[in-house]
């Protein structure tokens, strides 16, 4: 298959949690590949600051401040955004607490923004596209959470699962037209959302986390901003159902 699979010249993409990290670094590489990028974030300085960034080197970037757990909010941004193409749903929340101590609230605020957000996007676009008889692809960011059981995770681990099987029930229904739905899993990914510590506590975490990856390190947004351009892209035309996994090997599920 030529590189010309993955010009995305003429496409548009929605990425939600296009402020920071993960989002940010998707919204960057598909611009440079050719999409006019959606930038959707509750945080609209940082997102002012992805498109800067994509503009900077030369591509075309609007932004939609929004609440991912506000469908009505997600419908107008979904709207005004037009024809859309690709979705990365990348918006997320982390919550430390043991099982026995986690509360009613935190539940469902990580299930909000992790699940529901992920669901309404989804929804939305699909709707778009299907309205078009458009294909397109949606990607949704599981984590590396879903393969392994970690103290202190049960909200986000919960909700990245449901992310995964949203994924393959949409990937279902939609395949009929011609639509793609696939899940990202990262492994441990340096980005705002995982600096939860002093910084003496982040490189003991870092270090740590390095030892159990075959290559020796954690990963950077850009390592996964690659797989979310690949499952956006012509290139992955024939995939659809699945959970690619740019973890360091970490996990190695079959």
């Amino acid at each position: 298959m030529p590189l010309s699979a993955y010009d995305l010249t003429g496409r548009a993409a929605f990425v939600t949690g296009a402020a920071s990290g993960i989002g940010r670094a998707s919204a960057l590489l598909l611009a440079a590949a050719g999409a006019t990028v959606h930038c959707a974030d509750r945080d609209e300085a940082g997102l002012r600051g992805t498109c800067d960034l994509v503009t900077e080197a030369g591509g075309d970037a609007r932004i939609h401040p929004l609440d991912v757990t506000d469908r009505t909010q997600v419908r107008a941004a979904v709207d005004a955004a037009g024809a859309i193409d690709v979705l990365v749903a990348a918006a997320g929340i982390m919550h430390t607490s043991s099982v026995l101590e986690t509360a009613d609230e935190d539940l469902e605020r990580v299930l909000r923004v992790n699940f529901a957000g992920v669901l309404y996007a989804c929804q939305e676009v699909a709707r778009s596209l299907t309205a078009r008889s458009a294909p397109g692809s949606l990607i949704t960011m599981a984590s590396g959470a879903v393969d392994s059981a970690s103290a202190g995770l049960l909200c986000y681990s919960v909700a990245k699962a449901a992310v995964v099987q949203l994924t393959k029930t949409l990937a279902t229904e939609l395949g009929p037209h011609a639509i793609r739905v696939n899940a990202v899993a990262p492994g441990w990914i340096r980005t705002p959302m995982t600096d939860r510590h002093d910084a003496a506590g982040q490189l003991r975490t870092e270090t740590a986390m390095a030892r159990l990856s075959p290559l020796g390190r954690v990963g950077a947004p850009e390592d996964v901003a690659h797989t979310v351009l690949h499952l956006a892209s012509d290139a992955s035309a024939f995939t659809t159902g699945q959970i690619l996994r740019p973890n360091g090997g970490v996990a190695m599920p079959w």
